[in-house]
Order: C-alpha cells, then sequence, then structure tokens
C-alpha cells in the first residue's frame, strides 16, 4: 500500500520537547512523478501595533518636538537678541501666511461651488483674498530669483537688507510695519501736489461754467488747508464722467500721480497705468459697498486702520475712533454714487499740515 503522506519532523538532541506542527512537509500523491514540497500556512492576519501606540509615539515626538525647539529659542534670545527678533518674525509670518493660504483656498471653493462672484462675497472675504494676492504677487518676484542654483542665499541676504521691498508686512518686526507704512505714506503725500496741479490744468476745458467756478473754488479751499464737505464733492462728480477728467482721457501725469497715490507702481506703460487703476478702484469701490452692507462698528481696531491706511488716511498715528469718523465719511461718499465705472472710486488727493495726514480723507477726489 502506497504512503499517502511523508511527514518530516526535525528532532531535536536530548530529548527536548518537540513543538507542534510539521516545518515543512513531503506529500506524495499519486499520478505524480515529484513530490509536492510545502512550507507550513502563514497566518492570514498580520498582528500589527494598536492605533493607540502610533497615537501616543506621535504626540511624545511632538512633544519633544516643541521641547527642543523652545530651547533653542530661548539659545537664540539670550545669545543673538537681534537675530532672535527677525527668526521670530520670519517663522510668525510663515505661519500666518500658510494660514493665509488656507483660508483663501476655503474662500475660492466657496466660490466654485456656490457659484459666486467676488463683489458678492462678505467684506472679510474681500478683503482677504485682495490682500492675499497682493502678498503671492509680491513673493513671487522672490521664487524667480530663486530658481538658479545656489541663488536661495543670494535670496535670504536680499531679504535681510531689504525687507520693505521684498518682503510682505507678515514678515516685518512691529517696529519695521510702523516705520515702513510711514514711508509708503510720505510717498503718497508726494503726489498729492502733482495731482491738484492735474486737476487745475483741467478745469478749463470743463464745459460747465458753474461747475469750473465750483471745482476752483473747491481747489484753493484744499490748497488753504480747509475741509470741504460732502455736499461740495458731489457736486463735481458730473465731470469725472466726461473728457477731460473720465480715466479714460486723463492725462499720462495724472495718471502717474493717482498710481503713486494708490501705491500701485507707475513704472509701467500707460495702457497697463490705466488697467491696473481701473481695477484697484473697482476692487475698492466693491469692498466699499460690502463694508456699508457689514457696518463699521463690526470692524476690530487693526482691521478699521487697515482699511482707512488703503484709502488713503495715514492711521497708524490717529486714535481709533477718529479713524471710524473719518470712513463713514468716506463709505458715505462712495456709496452715495449710483453707479461707478471702473476706474472712479474716489481717493483723497491733498494733506493737512495739521494733522499730516489726508484732510479728513475728503479732499479732491477722482468720482464719477
Amino acid at each position: 500500500m502506497a504512503l499517502s503522506r511523508v511527514c518530516w519532523r526535525s528532532v531535536p538532541l536530548g530529548g527536548a520537547a518537540v513543538p507542534p506542527g510539521p516545518l515543512f512537509s513531503l506529500r506524495l500523491q499519486p499520478g505524480r512523478r515529484s513530490p509536492t514540497w510545502g512550507l507550513p500556512p502563514r497566518p492570514s492576519r498580520l498582528h500589527l501595533s494598536p492605533k493607540g501606540d502610533v497615537k501616543s509615539f506621535v504626540s511624545s515626538f511632538v512633544a519633544k518636538t516643541k521641547v527642543v525647539n523652545e530651547k533653542y529659542n530661548r539659545f537664540l534670545e539670550r545669545r543673538f537678541p537681534r537675530f532672535y527678533v527677525v527668526y521670530s518674525a520670519f517663522v510668525k509670518g510663515f505661519r500666518m501666511l500658510l494660514a493665509d493660504a488656507k483660508k483663501a483656498r476655503r474662500i475660492k471653493t466657496f466660490m466654485s461651488q456656490k457659484k459666486v462672484m467676488f463683489h458678492q462675497l462678505s467684506y472679510r472675504d474681500m478683503e482677504h483674498l485682495r490682500q492675499f494676492r497682493r502678498d503671492v504677487t509680491k513673493c513671487l518676484f522672490l521664487g524667480i530669483i530663486s530658481i538658479p542654483p545656489f541663488a536661495n542665499y543670494l535670496v535670504f541676504l536680499l531679504m535681510y537688507l531689504y525687507p520693505r521691498q521684498l518682503l510682505i508686512q507678515h514678515f516685518w518686526t512691529s517696529k519695521q510695519q510702523l516705520e515702513f507704512l510711514d514711508i509708503y505714506h510720505a510717498r503718497r503725500k508726494q503726489s498729492h501736489p502733482e495731482i491738484l496741479n492735474c486737476l487745475e490744468k483741467a478745469i478749463p476745458l470743463i464745459s460747465n461754467t458753474a461747475l469750473q467756478r465750483h471745482f476752483t473754488q473747491l481747489c484753493n479751499k484744499v490748497q488753504n488747508g480747509a475741509h470741504p464737505g460732502l455736499n461740495d464733492l458731489l457736486l463735481l462728480k458730473k465731470c469725472f464722467s466726461v473728457y477731460p477728467l473720465d480715466i479714460a482721457h486723463l492725462s499720462v501725469p495724472h495718471i502717474k500721480a493717482l498710481s503713486r497715490a494708490m501705491l500701485l507702481t507707475p513704472h509701467l506703460p500707460s495702457v497697463l497705468l490705466r488697467y491696473r487703476l481701473n481695477k484697484h478702484t473697482t476692487v475698492l469701490h466693491q469692498l466699499d459697498k460690502a463694508l456699508k452692507r457689514l457696518g463699521t462698528g463690526q470692524l476690530t481696531a487693526q482691521e478699521v486702520k487697515s482699511a482707512c491706511y488703503l484709502r488713503g488716511l495715514d492711521s497708524t498715528h490717529l486714535a481709533e475712533d477718529w479713524c471710524r469718523v473719518w470712513l463713514e465719511e468716506w463709505l458715505q461718499l462712495s456709496c452715495s454714487l449710483k453707479k461707478m465705472q471702473p476706474g472712479t472710486t474716489p481717493h483723497p488727493s491733498v494733506t493737512d499740515p495739521q494733522r499730516g495726514t489726508d484732510a479728513a480723507g475728503l479732499a479732491v477726489w477722482n468720482l464719477k
């Protein structure tokens, strides 16, 4: 009778106990010339570490990393205080930039899913997207010059030497923010006399004699440091809808001066200058309407000062209450215009010498 199965087992010396189960087996089957060698069956499931162990390992690793990071920060603060200020500002700015990117992505996803346009968003979402686009545009230049090999070392040096030109506000220290905002506003004030000069040159080209006389009186009032009222400004809005003060017929020096007043670069061809000024002022007017719906009372102190600075007021050295009053007057004038074409948002163009800021935000405007 043929054997159906032959099992080989290793027998330990010394009479030790033999573990159960074959280590390997030899199977003889009828009709086959060669035996079939088979290993013992493997277990069907792999026994891994529980999820709790993995989570505890990750949490302990994160905790140790935080401890090491805190020790490193204390070391830098104690041994290299000046470098620590720059280092901490950079780390904090990078985190803020990542948070802004995540929020901008959520807003864009919401716009895509709900089929919502930019001007239909809330004020804070509109302002966040506007500022994030400007920040990304500024960071794009650093990304381009970092492409060549070993150019990143040069970029770090340039960022340290020229933080105002190359870095966004997230990476500025608190002292740098005050200093740089003052520099930008000083440059903005330098364009105000040029804007007034361009307006005075355009007054004789206005067809309405009564508007010519009123425009001249208003320019003289602003040059003497007086604050024009809302009604005086609204009487001139028709002048900015036709030649010579509509956006399509403004002279190149006037366009460049307005660009500097809006903190836009004037070093572009006139066609691009008009396009950028149109786009910027259109977005600004959409922000005004959204802010009017929200109400200035819902804004924090920092949001109020940022909104005033964007619209031409040097709000860094003014009290919050005065900024709120200024912003209310701006919105009252801007939102009283029934129909705004691109590039026709009002803008201040003169500085009050007594306050060192724009004359109540209601000086000479580019109205439609």
